[in-house]
């Protein structure tokens, strides 16, 4: 039997509502472009639609992912060994996940994700597919320093965080992450991450803007959950959903765009939107190889090995934890 255990982080406040979820949402409307950080996309429906996401013809990224985790197993067990609690940043795809640890051999499996439902459901079915691993889910927001659950404190570790999810920081929040996880998983720890590569921008907002219209349901999604959880007055029905390449900034931007003049609530504080005017919910940076490397150098991390799957639209990276030196 898997051990299955569960250790809850998320600071709620006297309404049960996360309370940096409030905070980020009300500084965010704020400000003169309005902004919510894209981490608030992922409550139960969100994390699903997320998941209905990757399975659209448009959306290349988990697939890219899937194949390079599918032909490199035996370069990822070379280079990690076996013996590592793997430690996700984000709930397990049920797809990628387990080719990794089928892979590597771990001794144990520690999911952080913010979503607590989403959560130990992902946990539970990687338990059931692997009954004699340890499985440590714990709920928390991973863009600060988490305290890992006693059962793995001695262990070596590897961070395992697929997908584009660093993407969606501007340098300075992805490095602060970065340097985050670093604490986290401890000194001579290694760390797997996705990262998106530049490529065509049609290719690249068709990814962000599909057809069948799910990515947008998934970015208003955003909107319907701050009118549920903050009492909201947001009118869903005046908002739409933009997707475009921002190549100053080498990312794609998804904004919610008022159709015309509209004002509303959030937790008792006014807010007004004209026409045209934009919610800021999303960017999703794409790297060059050289600013993959910088980003990860910045964070305390040193690259190790690189792969791309067959089109080199993505890759994967390994890096070790860097040991702090002097100058220069």
């Amino acid at each position: 039997m898997a051990a299955y255990d569960g250790l809850a982080l998320v600071e709620l406040d006297e309404d049960g509502v996360d309370k940096a979820f409030r905070a980020d949402v009300l500084a965010g409307l704020a400000q003169e472009q309005k902004a919510v950080p894209a981490r608030w996309f992922y409550d139960d429906a969100g994390s699903e639609l997320f998941e209905d996401i990757t399975r659209l013809p448009e959306y290349y990224p988990t697939r890219a992912e899937t194949e390079i985790l599918r032909e490199h197993g035996d370069e990822f067990l070379d280079l990690i060994g076996p013996g590592r609690a793997v430690v996700e940043f984000g709930s397990g795809s049920s797809v990628k996940t387990p080719l990794l640890l089928r892979a590597i051999e771990p001794a144990a499996y520690v999911p952080l994700d913010i979503s607590g439902d989403f959560l130990r459901a992902a946990a539970g079915d990687l338990a059931a597919k692997f009954p004699g691993l340890p499985v440590h889910p714990v709920e928390a927001d991973f863009m600060r320093e988490v305290a890992l659950p006693d059962a793995v404190a001695d262990m070596p570790k590897l961070g395992f965080f697929p997908g584009s999810t660093i993407g969606n920081m501007v340098a300075r929040t992805a490095v602060d992450l970065l340097r985050s996880m670093r604490g986290t998983l401890g000194a001579g720890s290694q760390l797997l991450i996705g990262m998106d590569l530049i490529k065509d921008p049609k290719v690249l907002e068709a990814a962000y803007d599909d057809a069948a219209g799910v990515t947008a349901e998934f970015n208003l999604n955003l909107a319907r959950r701050i009118n549920r959880e903050l009492g909201g007055t947001i009118p869903l029905d005046k908002l739409h959903h933009v997707a475009r390449w921002n190549d100053t900034f080498a990312r794609v931007e998804m904004h919610l765009e008022a159709l015309e003049d509209i004002a509303f609530e959030v937790s008792g504080h006014r807010f007004a939107m004209t026409a045209g005017e934009t919610i800021h919910t999303e960017n999703s940076h794409k790297f060059s190889h050289r600013s993959q490397h910088t980003l990860l150098l910045a964070g305390g991390w040193t690259p190790l090995r690189r792969w791309l799957d067959s089109q080199g639209r993505f890759s994967l990276i390994l890096a070790d934890w860097t040991v702090p030196r002097g100058a220069p």
